[in-house]
């Protein structure tokens, strides 16, 4: 299987840190920020460099909407995973038009209130998973996964 694991650094990128149980068995691509940790953290992986700041910046929303079609079209995956943020929702809006399959985690940190990314990404993931049972009730027919930490 092919997977394409997309988030921001920091956080998001290290609860997807978490699942290398499961993607470690996978054919990978990463799409990440430029950041210290994220080059530290994939120095062995295959990434593509997004653009940021993400957050309410539609210069960089277009930018990163052309590198998911150029990426989704070349890297053809059979699912592209993300826990956030920004970066997440032209992949997530586009990935049907080639053939794969979403999966969303909802971040951690995140219990009370939904996040900007989930909501936006919600409508066009096939599985949305939560971390904890509160963020069920903001998530219709989300899946409870559970801590990764």
């Amino acid at each position: 299987m092919k997977v394409l694991l997309v988030s921001s650094s920091g956080g998001h990128l290290a609860q997807l840190l978490c699942l290398r149980p499961w993607w470690s068995q996978h054919e990978r691509h990463w799409v990440t920020f430029d950041t210290p940790d994220a080059v530290s953290k994939l120095a062995d992986e295959d990434v593509t460099w997004a653009h940021h700041p993400t957050t309410r910046n539609v210069r960089n929303l277009a930018r990163n909407t052309l590198l998911a079609r150029r990426l989704l079209a070349e890297v053809r995956p059979d699912v592209v995973v993300s826990t956030g943020a920004g970066v997440a929702v032209p992949f997530f809006w586009l990935h049907r038009v080639f053939g794969a399959r979403s999966v969303y985690l909802e971040v951690f940190d995140r219990i009370e209130t939904p996040t900007l990314t989930g909501r936006l990404c919600r409508p066009a993931t096939d599985l949305f998973l939560v971390q904890w049972p509160e963020q069920q009730r903001l998530y219709r027919s989300s899946v409870l996964l559970g801590s990764v930490w």
